[in-house]
């Protein structure tokens, strides 16, 4: 065999085999320098007239530096940012300004949105939290000397038929000469209050309300909105307008003159509408004047807290209200500053718990996807939270679920965190998941390890998160908070001191 012997400045060091080339670690036996372990070198990131210098050690990397900080690359190390309106508007790496936060509970879900939204307020956008049922994100609301709006028995009121102060924003309109857009203001105000006024009957009778009742509902909202205006109406005020028979209602039951007909097709409203003021803890929260009112030019968080999981009705009409009335401000700012009467925001409404409404039955999720489809013509970037696909599938009714899955799919970013294998199928009908994304998120769910004293560690996959965008690679990173976003991130306060 013949031998090539190999130099240094002092002479031969040692024979090597012609023709035999080292592994990707070395070469293996005595003196071959075999690396048993190969070290991850650390990254730096820099731009091309920084690091020009360090060629050829520099190469390309896929997370992007645009948006909202939000920690590591997992396996690069590199810096990630990302955030809707960002990479919207800026990075153009999606077309539909939207995101769909997934993950199991107890893994930082909550924590990456309030993240990604500090960063957000440093742009200028304004957060909406349209219902905190935890409360997650009350404490980042205040220290962004924010607008926290409680709602509750005892707490707080939100009467579903008040436009808020789109009465004043009509009269300013048609005094500045934009008769257009205030009759388009006013239309607006009247479509969602008849939807909402839909929605909580159907959510107290558990039945949809008949095409015949919605016409008559929408008569009698036409005949409140035309008496002097003053306080706005309140269900109470529907009640006795159906029970006083004013004729453009009456001609909407087509009873020809006949009481006794126009009292049959009022009748289910009418035992509704009672059972709601009387009967129902729905009535205590949504029956009386609003004791809230939205200042929409600063971050805002509905605080429902106080609302039980059990209570599932409460906790979806709430989340329902919330939801038109954060969205009726968002169209009614758009359309000022599309006049020139107010300056342009862009605002990030966050819709957690969506499993709560969707869970009501197949009219909520109708409900949900006509109050809240928005998209990039609106200036307004949605966040949607829920923690499985699962919570979107409505039993027994596949056209619903179909709807529900339109959520994930029309969103422009796709976050998963920790979530099981059994998610992956449903996951994969709606965004492209390689097997090892899908691998390295189910790896998350794994539990920690144990210490000495036997009690387990935090669970790898807390604080994880896969970032998707259409058919791209995933992007996995480790948010990183900052030390003063800590205490707000702990969702165990109540834990405290137990068991220590």
């Amino acid at each position: 065999m013949v031998m090539v012997e190999q130099y240094l400045p002092d002479g031969p060091l040692y024979d090597i085999p012609a023709g035999l080339e080292p592994g990707s670690r070395g070469w293996a036996g005595p003196g071959g320098g075999y690396a048993g372990r190969v070290p991850q070198l650390p990254q730096y990131r820099g731009t091309t007239f920084q690091v020009c210098g360090l060629y050829p050690w520099g190469t390309g990397v896929e997370a992007p530096l645009i948006g909202a900080p939000m920690g590591r690359h997992l396996i690069t190390g590199a810096n990630v940012c990302c955030d809707p309106v960002s990479w919207f508007t800026i990075a153009k790496l999606i077309t539909n300004p939207s995101e769909f936060v997934l993950g199991l509970p107890g893994f930082g879900k909550s924590s990456q949105v309030r993240h990604q939204l500090t960063g957000q307020c440093a742009f200028g956008d304004i957060p909406m939290v349209l219902g905190d049922l935890k409360p997650d994100y009350v404490e980042l609301c205040q220290a962004m000397e924010g607008q926290v709006l409680t709602i509750g028995r005892g707490r707080g009121y939100l009467n579903i038929l008040d436009p808020g102060d789109t009465y004043q924003a009509v009269k300013m309109l048609h005094s500045k000469g934009f008769h257009k857009e205030a009759n388009g203001v006013a239309a607006d105000a009247h479509g969602r209050a008849l939807s909402m006024l839909c929605a909580l009957i159907e959510i107290y009778m558990h039945e949809q309300v008949s095409g015949t009742e919605k016409s008559i509902l929408d008569a009698v909202l036409k005949v409140l909105n035309e008496r002097p205006q003053g306080e706005p109406p309140t269900l109470p005020d529907v009640f006795m307008v159906i029970q006083s028979a004013p004729d453009p209602v009456r001609a909407r039951t087509l009873d020809y003159g006949d009481l006794r007909t126009y009292q049959q097709e009022t009748r289910r409203l009418e035992k509704a509408l009672m059972g709601l003021i009387k009967g129902s803890h729905l009535g205590e929260t949504f029956c009386q004047r609003s004791s809230v009112v939205m200042d929409r030019h600063r971050m805002i968080a509905y605080d429902i807290s106080n609302i039980a999981e059990s209570e599932t009705d409460l906790a979806a009409a709430t989340l329902l209200a919330c939801w038109s009335q954060g969205f009726a401000a968002v169209n009614l700012s758009h359309v000022l500053a599309d006049c020139g009467l107010e300056e342009r925001r862009v605002y990030v409404p966050v819709q957690d718990e969506l499993w709560r409404a969707v869970k009501v039955g197949p009219w909520m999720v109708d409900r949900m996807d006509g109050t809240t489809r928005l998209n990039r013509q609106d200036g307004t970037a949605p966040i949607k939270i829920t923690h499985t696909m699962k919570d979107l599938v409505v039993p027994n009714d596949p056209a619903a679920t179909e709807q529900a899955m339109g959520f994930v799919e029309r969103s422009g970013i796709v976050i998963c965190g920790a979530l099981p294998d059994s998610e992956m199928a449903r996951l994969n009908q709606v965004r492209r998941f390689t097997r090892p994304e899908q691998d390295m998120m189910v790896s998350w769910q794994n539990p920690g390890p144990m210490d000495r004293m036997g009690r387990a560690q935090s669970p790898p996959g807390v604080g994880r998160f896969m970032i998707k965008v259409g058919g791209r690679p995933g992007i996995p990173v480790q948010v990183q908070l900052t030390d003063r976003e800590r205490p707000a991130s702990d969702t165990n306060k109540r834990w405290a001191g137990v068991g220590s």
